[in-house]
């Protein structure tokens, strides 16, 4: 018989019992139960032998509930999100031994990351069960985000997050649940409460003695209680849980009471917090045992049948076992594949120098237009943020003004002010389908960004980690820098940080034409895009353009915005119209030909162009806003002086911020942030050498 097929919701709750559940059934889930347990136990031998596992999270004492997520988990349909202790999930979502025990060595052939992510963390994107992070609880968001898109799109199916209790202490596990009973998705959460958080008992993390009570003022939220050990409450648990979400459509908690039979993992050693009496006690209560003993009790199966399933469990084990070790171990070259996905092609304007005419524009006025352009473009593309979608207005600075009206308030809506739930369900929601296209305000300015980056930090090494399985389709705006008088969060800008990620594209323009283009191209391309716009620049006539209505900019291209000879300035944002300013000043004053090269991308970086001009120019002036220790030029000119040392006259300068955060009032801003007279004087070091 099929031991994983699959069950389907009837249109009533269908009501389990040791007694009314047809023998078929009953062995299919013994069976399941008992392969799991055996892999489970199994799998400290392979670190042992030195052949792999090296991280292992035992299920056993979560039995029941595991079970059940994986019987009501629907395939192709349903969205899965399981976590690091769920084998019995994924085995009874239809994982097979071998499966399972590829993930365990990290081989190639491994369907969930081919060796790239921690094993224990089991996955098959083709149906729908996703690679989650090792950070306990993030995936919560995520099912909250393709819940969104089930909803919006009107499919038939839920969202399922699976996670220890222990990690319903994260915040961002409580503006999942906020955002998904305020939107009212389709989503089930399940807590598996065994007690401990790694070593750490519950009653240390939280007051109430069931991590589910914290949630009941929630409102269009339901709270389902059941015994996790049990795999017949746990299904009827389940199963109710999924109706209500369909018939109700609201999201549903379900609690279940587990216990942890063994460490944390392989690297824990649980009798240091736990005493013997505890041990002995877990080891009764044993839910495998347990679920064995009420089917001889109830003389539905023979210990006979039931050793029978045993050694069937082991033989499929053991073929596994042969087959894994003969897999290919992932190959050291394959370290660069699945970094960022290529992104989409620009046939028109492949250099990103605009050709024709358009209409003159502010460079805010330029991303308006574009964003409005893109949504007529492709109707699967979103936007949401905080403070960016009410009435007339489109954020503090207006750069979505006019698209809730255009486009409806299920594209284009307010987030809640949680910068970290804006950005998680931005990942979960493209996870839906690969053709949406979703834009995010990832905070109101780029200061307040930082409680997002535990999200960001996901956004970018998806694509690597899923092995080129998912890429999350998003494009991050931010309002950077300064300029303005906003102070310390209001006029900073990050890329400093930002860049030091592999798996995102970091764009910075200066100039209107640059900002649609290089925004068209991001909302295009596969893959994420951090797109930094310099607010200051928003409205000054200097970043003026004309902007042809498709312009593109592909990433990695710099543009030249002034020719020279005696000295390269490199630069971008802000800094790139101070650069401007300086330079005509040294041909003014000194009679110096100085060329400015705008990146416009930071990540990828166009090293081609930076590299032609220093061999032009012989010496190079680096320019930003941003901090001079710690800012993305010590990369550009490390860059620099490793492969175009013997083309210079002259040490590489650099010229930014000093070293402390941006002041509020007028004169320490300005004693902070570079100027044109800054950059005239370094210029003429350089110059001078």
């Amino acid at each position: 018989m099929n031991y994983r097929k699959q069950f389907t919701l009837d249109r009533e709750d269908k009501v389990f019992s040791i007694r009314k559940t047809d023998k078929d059934t009953l062995k299919k889930w013994y069976y399941l139960m008992t392969l799991g347990r055996q892999i489970d136990n199994k799998a400290p031998n392979y670190l042992k032998q030195a052949l792999g596992w090296s991280y292992h999270a035992p299920f056993a004492g979560h039995d029941g509930i595991q079970l059940a997520i994986g019987q009501v988990f629907e395939r192709n349909k349903d969205h899965l999100f399981p976590y690091y202790r769920d084998m019995l999930t994924a085995i009874s979502a239809g994982l097979t031994a071998e499966e399972i025990i590829l993930n365990g060595l990290s081989k190639a052939t491994d369907i969930a990351s081919g060796g790239r992510h921690m094993s224990n963390h089991f996955a098959k994107p083709e149906w729908n069960i996703h690679n989650v992070s090792s950070a306990t609880g993030n995936h919560t968001l995520h099912a909250v985000g393709v819940a969104r898109a089930i909803k919006y799109y009107g499919q038939d199916a839920v969202a399922i997050s699976s996670q220890g209790e222990s990690s319903t202490s994260e915040g961002y596990v409580y503006e999942a649940i906020n955002g998904a009973a305020t939107e009212k998705l389709p989503v089930i959460f399940v807590f598996q409460d065994n007690g401990y958080g790694i070593s750490v008992p519950k009653e240390q993390q939280t007051a109430s003695s069931r991590a589910a009570d914290n949630f009941h003022g929630f409102k269009n939220l339901r709270v389902i209680y059941t015994n996790g050990k049990d795999p017949v409450s746990s299904m009827n648990a389940m199963l109710k849980a999924k109706r209500i979400v369909k018939e109700e459509g609201v999201p549903v908690i379900v609690h279940a009471n587990c216990i942890r039979m063994g460490s944390h993992s392989n690297s824990d050693r649980h009798e240091l917090y736990r005493d013997d009496h505890e041990l002995d006690e877990m080891a009764m209560l044993d839910p495998l045992k347990k679920f064995r003993e009420r089917l001889v009790y109830a003389g539905l199966f023979t210990e006979d049948e039931l050793n029978d399933l045993d050694e069937q469990a082991r033989k499929e084990i053991s073929a596994a076992h042969k087959k894994v070790l003969k897999a290919p171990d992932p190959d050291p070259k394959s370290i660069f594949d699945f970094v960022m996905p290529k992104p989409y092609i620009s046939e028109k304007y492949p250099d990103g120098l605009p050709r024709g005419e358009g209409k003159r524009m502010k460079l805010i006025e330029a991303l308006n237009s574009t964003l409005k352009a893109e949504f007529r473009h492709n109707p699967d593309t979103f936007i949401w943020g905080q403070d960016m979608a009410n009435k007339d207005k489109g954020g503090i600075f207006n750069v979505s003004k006019g698209m809730q009206q255009e486009f409806g308030p299920k594209r284009v809506f307010n987030a809640p002010i949680a910068e970290d739930f804006i950005m998680g369900t931005a990942n979960g929601m493209s996870r839906f389908d690969k053709k949406i296209r979703i834009v995010v305000e990832g905070a109101e300015f780029a200061d307040y960004f930082w409680p997002a980056m535990e999200q960001f930090v996901e956004l970018t090494h998806d694509y690597w980690r899923s092995n080129g399985k998912f890429s999350p389709n998003v494009t991050i705006r931010l309002a950077s820098g300064g300029y303005i008088g906003g102070g310390l969060y209001h006029s900073q800008t990050i890329e400093g940080a930002l860049t030091t990620f592999p798996g995102i594209r970091v764009v910075y323009p200066s100039f209107a034409d640059d900002a649609a283009g290089l925004l068209r191209m991001s909302m295009r391309s596969e893959g994420p895009t951090m797109f930094l716009e310099p607010k200051a620049l928003y409205n000054d006539p200097s970043a003026e353009t004309e902007v042809p209505d498709d312009f593109e900019v592909p990433f990695g291209k710099a543009r030249i915005r002034r020719e020279g000879t005696d000295l390269t300035m490199i630069t971008y944002g802000n800094a790139t119209h101070l650069c401007l300013k300086a330079a005509e000043m040294l041909e003014k004053e000194d009679g110096k030909s100085v060329e400015v090269v705008d990146l416009r991308s930071l990540i990828p970086l166009d090293k081609e162009t930076v590299l032609d001009s220093v061999r032009k120019t012989n010496r190079v002036l680096v320019v930003h806003e941003d901090k001079v220790f710690g800012g993305f030029g010590g990369e550009i000119a490390g860059m620099i002086a490793e492969e175009a040392f013997e083309d210079l006259d002259a040490p590489v300068k650099r010229v930014g911020s000093t070293f402390t955060p941006v002041g509020f009032n007028r004169i320490l801003e300005k004693a902070i942030l570079p100027d044109a007279e800054r950059i005239y004087h370094a210029a003429k070091k350089v110059l001078e050498f």
